[in-house]
């Protein structure tokens, strides 16, 4: 697509369009790159996108078009240094100046020379895909320079506590519905310490969280990194840092991904490993992550899925263990934040506390702000707390203790590498204490379910809360 500069050499009003039409068959690459050549003078571009979705046929996929921009710098996967934006498929038009921008995209310059709008067919019906791009170029000097006003990097905390928070959040800078300011109330609302801010494929939300965040919520940068074989949470970026989401599992960069992430103090968590949504299921194995998100949503088969497998997995590694983390996965209004959420034993209320308590395991999972848990094992005058390591003579008798509240009608239940060893009920009011007893040489770790009591025999019960494990690692006497 060419804009000929010397039509409007001289007039510093003129907005011109162009559009290009195209056609995308099953099997269609990944991700169709447009070059749309830019001239010297444009202020501002603005893009609008439509595509053919005819009704979807039982069986077979319909019709889903992504879409994104990258300037002059360069567009290569992995190589990128001229990302400007992304919405997926969910707005059909944008636009970016110097000043501002769509959600999604990153103000800044328009720079003279090739920029590439990305299109990503995510599925494509039997029949093919039809698709028309019309492209506005605005003549105009620059506006003033967009100023970032990134999240502070510390809130208001309680010293070493537990601290609530949600590691998987949307707003409208991808697919969200809330505006930033909405879902920081709604946050706040839930009871809820941390926040981490994880729009797909783009950083654009993290210029602008100083803008909302209140002293007593922290606001931690991320990303959700949408690739064809699964998501990954990206927790705890420095404002304004992307992270590529164009590759699959057979392209083998994982490992160089994860490795970005930790140079930038972030972590790496497999999102939902069982979402069964197109693209959705984990399929990269767990080898490089930092935890998994094991609660995301309402709790439902795919969570209780994640569940059993994260805990096949507990003893596998030896010492190298992934902890468990839960999230709302957050979109839309009627999605409640906190609903699960990581509970975490930190330090302060700083990212880097935060994330040092979660890739420790030293977490739980909830529910809600109305759900508490401890659990401790104890044995020789000595305590093992969530995510630590007890040692112990394999025949010394260990007392796990887990104090609830917050879950009327409702039961604990203790389980080891060798399965649910107790299943205990809570006190009528859902406050109170349980314990039981096991040695290092039966149970190689003891983690807690706490679950509702349904009313009638179920598949699985409803769950409260989990923990991570208390490993017990026998000695010599």
């Amino acid at each position: 697509m060419t804009f000929t500069s010397a039509d409007h050499a001289d007039d510093h009003t003129a907005v011109e369009t162009r559009i290009i039409e195209g056609r995308l068959e099953p099997g269609a690459p990944d991700w169709v790159y447009i070059p749309v050549d830019v001239p010297p003078g444009v202020a501002e571009i603005g893009v609008r996108y439509s595509y053919d979705q005819p009704e979807p046929t039982i069986g077979v996929p319909g019709n889903a078009l992504d879409i994104g921009i990258f300037d002059p710098r360069g567009h290569e996967p992995r190589q990128a240094k001229g990302f400007r934006g992304w919405s997926g498929g969910a707005r059909d038009s944008f636009f970016l100046n110097d000043t501002e921008a769509t959600p999604g995209y990153l103000p800044g310059p328009i720079r003279a020379g090739t920029w590439h709008i990305v299109v990503g067919p995510y599925t494509v019906a039997p029949r093919g895909l039809a698709y028309r791009l019309e492209v506005t170029l605005r003549r105009g000097a620059p506006g003033p320079a967009f100023t970032p006003r990134p999240a502070p990097t510390r809130a208001t905390g309680r010293g070493p506590a537990w601290y609530r928070g949600d590691l998987h959040l949307h707003t409208v800078h991808s697919d969200g519905r809330r505006e930033p300011a909405e879902l920081v109330a709604a946050a706040r609302s839930a009871g809820l310490d941390f926040m981490v801010s994880t729009d797909h494929n783009t950083p654009s939300s993290t210029g602008i969280w100083g803008h909302h965040a209140p002293e007593d919520l922290l606001i931690i940068n991320g990303e959700e990194v949408t690739t064809r074989n699964g998501h990954l949470i990206a927790a705890g970026l420095p404002a304004g840092t992307w992270i590529d989401w164009r590759f699959r599992a057979v392209d083998g960069v994982l490992p160089r991904v994860v490795g970005e992430l930790h140079e930038h103090g972030a972590l790496a968590i497999a999102a939902h490993p069982f979402c069964p949504d197109v693209g959705c299921a984990w399929k990269f194995g767990f080898a490089e992550v930092d935890a998994v998100e094991v609660w995301n949503g309402p709790w439902t088969p795919d969570d209780e899925m994640s569940l059993r497998q994260w805990d096949a997995a507990l003893v596998a590694s030896d010492r190298r263990w992934l902890p468990a983390v839960g999230s709302s996965d957050s979109h839309d209004h009627s999605d409640a934040p906190g609903l699960g959420q990581t509970v975490v034993w930190a330090d302060d209320l700083s990212p880097e506390a935060i994330l040092s308590g979660v890739r420790a395991g030293r977490s739980y999972v909830a529910e809600s702000a109305a759900v508490e848990v401890t659990f401790e094992a104890r044995a020789n005058a000595r305590t093992a707390r969530i995510g630590e390591r007890l040692a112990v003579a394999p025949d010394v008798t260990v007392e796990c203790v887990v104090h609830v509240r917050g879950v009327p009608d409702g039961f604990v239940r203790f389980v080891t590498d060798e399965g649910s060893l107790a299943q205990l009920p809570l006190p009528v009011g859902g406050e109170g204490a349980v314990s039981w007893t096991t040695t290092a040489a039966v149970s190689k770790y003891v983690r807690v379910e706490v679950r509702h009591t349904p009313p009638q025999p179920t598949v699985f019960e409803g769950m409260a809360a989990f923990t991570n494990p208390i490993f017990l690692d026998p000695q010599a006497s």
